[in-house]
């Protein structure tokens, strides 16, 4: 007969004890391994190793990369591209490279020599020397590698081919601007009178420095007057040739020879440039004109240009002169007239100009 109070242990036919209740037994405690258990066994793969510091060749390389780096830098401020494309620059890049890529091929040199390889791609003679060539051409600084013949030749205060008596000689730049304003102020009146034109200034006089030929800036200067544009539109053929006519009168009186019109056949251009220049190449459907004449051998040259946005039906020409619009606040179509005179020296430089040619007999 079994005994009831050992009976509820008995949980099959194995003998083994019953599944404890949900949270365990009430006050058991779970009892520490002995300390004198063994240490787990851990594979020596997983064991890890100290971590080996870098050769020589990688420090090496990083100072090499580093000091090279900073050669060439040096080399671009003080614009010394020659020098950067010099046989000697070439050479040391290939000798820090060949330093840097057995550095990265060495176990223990590899990650120095990752970081000089970046510096290596990032700072090289090909691209500083680029970046010295262009910073040296925006601003035409070669001073250091010019020789003092180089240096005095680009002071020069003419223009190469040209002589200074013919530049003494010819109108002063006073002179033309007075004489371009009296002839614009002459056409503006005469058209105003004749068909009721009214006028905005497009934009302001420009001066503009004219080079000597020889790397620098010459004492003379290219004028362009200050652009006149009517506001109202003209559209009618034979309105546009008397209009025309009118201005040349005025010019004629101005000692200046008779116009002469780029966007006529008859200027024997291409039929493909008057296409792409005025629209077409008959006059009567071009949504540009543009006049021409001058006072040869003096330097006055005027230009008269009708836009005609009427005959612009793919609206090219429109979308242009919003642009120029936007940007001057000149009407959209309608005629414009200015002068252009290049190489003039101003009474104010005559003696300066004078002085300084002093120092270049011959030229």
């Amino acid at each position: 007969m079994v005994d009831p109070q050992r009976a509820r242990y008995i949980a099959g036919v194995e003998g083994a004890p019953p599944v404890p209740p949900p949270g365990g037994y009430h006050g058991a405690r779970r009892t520490s391994a002995p300390t004198d258990a063994p240490s787990p066994i851990v594979s020596s793969a997983t064991v890890p190793k100290d971590k080996q510091p870098a050769n020589a060749i990688g420090w090496v390389a990083l100072l090499s990369a580093i000091l090279f780096a900073l050669v060439l830098l040096s080399a671009l401020l003080a614009g010394g591209t020659e020098l950067l494309y010099g046989a000697t620059m070439l050479a040391l890049q290939l000798i820090v490279l060949g330093v840097v890529v057995a550095a990265v091929l060495t176990p223990r040199g590899r990650v120095l020599g990752a970081s000089a390889l970046v510096i290596t791609l990032l700072l090289n003679v090909a691209t500083v020397g680029a970046a010295s060539a262009l910073q040296t051409s925006a601003s035409g600084s070669y001073d250091g590698q010019k020789s003092a013949e180089q240096k005095h030749e680009e002071a020069f205060p003419g223009i190469k081919d040209i002589s200074s008596s013919q530049i003494l000689a010819q109108p002063s730049l006073e002179q033309v601007r007075a004489q371009s304003d009296a002839a614009l102020a002459e056409i503006r009146e005469r058209l105003s009178d004749r068909y009721g034109y009214t006028w905005t200034e497009v934009g302001p006089e420009d001066l503009r420095p004219e080079r000597n030929g020889y790397g620098g800036e010459s004492m003379l200067v290219q004028y362009i007057s200050v652009p006149w544009m009517t506001n109202e539109p003209i559209q009618d053929y034979d309105r546009k040739l008397d209009v025309m006519s009118v201005i040349q009168d005025v010019l004629v009186e101005y000692g200046m020879y008779g116009m002469y019109s780029f966007n006529d056949p008859s200027s024997n251009l291409d039929d493909a440039i008057l296409q792409r220049f005025y629209g077409s190449n008959d006059p009567r459907t071009q949504h540009t004109w543009e006049w021409y004449t001058d006072n040869y051998p003096d330097p006055m040259r005027f230009y008269a240009v009708m836009y005609d946005l009427s005959n612009d039906p793919a609206g090219e020409l429109r979308a242009e002169r919003e642009a120029d619009s936007a940007k001057s606040g000149e009407p959209l179509e309608g005629l414009q007239i200015y002068f252009l005179a290049p190489e003039l020296l101003s009474e104010a430089d005559r003696a300066e100009f004078e002085q300084r040619l002093q120092e270049y007999p011959g030229f």
